[in-house]
């Protein structure tokens, strides 16, 4: 019984809190694409970000503008060496889009319902591509700057967003020198939803600043409480925790003997 009492308490101790005005809407790291093809040096150009991870969850569609890629995680193509993530953030695969040449965009449409704000945390770094008229990121590096906009949408239908802006946030990550280097920067945005018709937004990325950079892992909320996202234990925590448990319950059953 004392041993069940203390697992409890440590596993609420090392549970995220939780609010009831936060609601989950999407969350997306971008290790499952549907028929991704390696087109050259380590991106998929030709397929766009809805024909690879539409449908996860089923229902959900992107909208995009020119191309946004899927690059490819530890390849070999990638400046000859392929892309290398020494902060192991990636895992296989992130989203790259152009600041430059052309304007990128991707839009995600949600219903924030009667939340205050939609939040938004991802990584973001600067990454550059050998091909496909590239490169583009200048020599030396340079800073990726995003910007998110929220707008309303009270048709509800994907897209990428028209009109004033109920929000918009901007984030900026750091130079890499390196071209096929990630140096990922974690930012959380909070857009406000005052304004909106009926719940139904669109947000719109696009990446402003830096010539070409990357995306991954994202998570979406609607909130109350600007920047609040739902987290969970890091694997590192939950080995912690686990080998506390056992030890406790150990140093229980040894006493319980004596």
């Amino acid at each position: 019984m004392r041993f069940a009492a203390l697992t409890a308490l440590l596993l609420s101790l090392a549970a995220p809190p939780t609010h009831a005005a936060t609601t989950l809407l999407y969350s997306q790291n971008f290790e499952n694409p549907v028929g991704f093809v390696n087109d050259g040096g380590d991106v998929n150009i030709f397929r766009t970000v809805n024909q690879l991870y539409g449908n996860q969850p089923p229902g959900f569609t992107f909208a995009q503008n020119f191309t946004v890629e899927t690059l490819l995680v530890g390849g070999t193509q990638a400046f000859g060496a392929g892309f290398k993530d020494p902060q192991a953030v990636a895992g296989r695969y992130v989203l790259g889009m152009l600041s430059s040449v052309q304007d990128d965009f991707l839009g995600l449409a949600f219903n924030v319902g009667s939340n205050a704000f939609l939040n938004f945390r991802l990584d973001i770094s600067s990454i550059d591509l050998d091909r496909w008229s590239g490169p583009f990121v200048p020599p030396g590096g340079a800073a990726p700057t995003f910007r998110f906009s929220l707008f309303n949408n009270p048709g509800g239908s994907t897209g990428l967003g028209s009109g004033a802006a109920l929000s918009v946030a901007e984030a900026t990550g750091t130079a890499t020198p390196t071209k096929n280097v990630f140096d990922w920067t974690n930012v959380v945005v909070g857009l406000s939803t005052a304004g909106n018709t009926n719940g139904n937004v669109i947000l719109r990325i696009d990446l402003l600043t830096g010539g070409y950079a990357a995306m991954d892992n994202f998570v979406i909320a609607a909130s109350d409480t600007s920047g609040e996202v739902p987290g969970v234990p890091e694997p590192s925590t939950w080995a912690l925790m686990l080998t506390g448990l056992v030890m406790a319950g150990l140093l229980l059953r040894k006493r319980a003997q004596a």
